[in-house]
């Protein structure tokens, strides 16, 4: 008989859950690919074949999930938001992400061209100029706080740069980061609700005022790019627009790769056989990125909502369901990853997995991302060794979040080694 717990003693927005959800991902592989949350009446899918079809039919399953954005506040939650934003800001729009074809290319032709290959090709010798810069502020002190000191640093000086927004605010930047995917990720009162909408009501003055300067005097960014550019007579971006885009864009640069690297280090310093594995064959490097993006994805799930009635996986579920597409229960799937809790640089299909999603909605900035962590590791284990966590992490170690798996902090201790050549 197994020993392993029902899926009725979890619950997936118990923060504890959230952190550590590999013995819930299990338990529901165990019993059902499809469950629904008795706490909201959404439907979590979590096998990885059933998941990948419904990322790509995307007709059933939108991306328009229209008010449910809020749905973790509650209606009167959701409501004050909202009156924040449309009486000192904008009210959200849906692009990008939360639309479905032919309005979501429309937007995606916008943007792809930014994290395209030859882009992101071109901006790798400015990464790994980054990362050393970053690197070199606390090398000789044989100790940092990594999340803060790299891994947040990192990917927020390169998106900030590529959007066009100045890095001398970083700080403010991420404090506006944060309050965009709060509401979103986790319940709050409704003062703390009030001020995270008028936090985000700063965010967005502040990009109108940017806006209007990139129209005035268009620069090589992303901005410049958005307020000014027309794609086949398209007329231009309206505000509301302009504000959704980057609300995304920031949001996901901000905190995602800051996740996948911080956890990519935390899997090795938990695993160091793999770590001495990828130090001896720096070939390895790719697999090792899949495999950590597999096994501790920055982004656990995302919202989609059905059209019509459907099956999936012998499961009824209705039209108008609350949808959560858990790419991280997909990744844990015993049927598609033998033994899919163990941490294996050389697995050979970890490149297979849903980290960064699947179908039209694949992760635009994934290209970026991936350079991002080759660099980073590839110059982090050149240049310190002996990496050892210096304190064991809280309980929890993750700030709670329904949907992303943001680190609290990682300090390390390290040996100095040289300054790559």
């Amino acid at each position: 008989m197994s020993d392993r717990c029902p899926v009725s003693k979890f619950s997936l927005l118990d923060p504890a859950v959230q952190g550590r959800p590999a013995e819930f991902y299990a338990a529901l592989h165990a019993e059902s690919a499809v469950y629904k949350m008795p706490e909201t009446g959404a439907y979590v899918i979590v096998g990885f074949e059933a998941l990948s079809a419904v990322l790509r039919d995307t007709e059933t399953f939108s991306s328009d999930i229209g008010d449910n954005y809020f749905q973790i506040q509650g209606e009167e939650g959701s409501k004050l938001y909202k009156d924040v934003l449309r009486t000192h800001g904008w009210d959200h729009v849906k692009t990008l992400a939360r639309t479905d074809p032919p309005l979501h290319t429309r937007y995606r032709r916008l943007v792809d061209r930014v994290f395209s290959i030859p882009a992101v090709k071109a901006l790798t010798p400015h990464i790994d100029e980054t990362c050393d810069g970053l690197i070199d502020r606390f090398i000789e002190r044989g100790e940092c706080e990594f999340v803060s000191e790299f891994a947040l640093l990192l990917p927020s000086l390169i998106i900030a740069e590529q959007l066009g927004l100045d890095t001398e605010r970083l700080p403010t930047l991420k404090r506006w980061a944060d309050a965009l995917l709060d509401s979103a990720c986790r319940p709050m009162p409704p003062e703390e609700l009030r001020k995270t909408a008028e936090t985000e009501v700063e965010l967005q003055h502040h990009l109108a005022d940017v806006f209007e300067a990139r129209r005035r005097e268009p620069r090589p960014d992303l901005i410049s790019r958005l307020v000014n550019e027309r794609v086949e007579g398209d007329e231009p971006l309206s505000m509301q627009e302009l504000q959704n885009i980057m609300h995304q864009l920031i949001s996901g640069g901000f905190d995602t790769t800051t996740s996948a690297i911080a956890h990519g280090l935390w899997l090795l310093l938990r695993h160091p056989d793999q770590m001495a594995k990828l130090r001896a064959n720096p070939g390895l490097r790719r697999g090792f990125i899949d495999e950590s993006l597999r096994l501790e994805g920055p982004v656990q799930g995302l919202m989609r909502r059905t059209t019509r009635s459907v099956q999936v996986d012998g499961v009824a579920i209705p039209a108008g369901a609350h949808i959560i597409v858990r790419y991280a229960g997909a990744n844990q799937d015993p049927r598609k990853f033998d033994r899919p809790q163990e941490f294996n640089i050389e697995r050979a299909n970890a490149g297979q997995s849903l980290a960064f999603g699947n179908g039209v909605h694949f992760c635009v900035g994934r290209l970026l991302a991936r350079q991002e962590l080759d660099s980073a590791f590839a110059i982090l284990l050149s240049r310190l060794d002996d990496i050892t966590l210096a304190r064991e992490l809280p309980e929890p170690a993750h700030h709670p979040s329904l949907f992303l798996h943001p680190l609290k902090e990682l300090p390390i201790r390290f040996k100095p080694g040289r300054r790559r050549a």
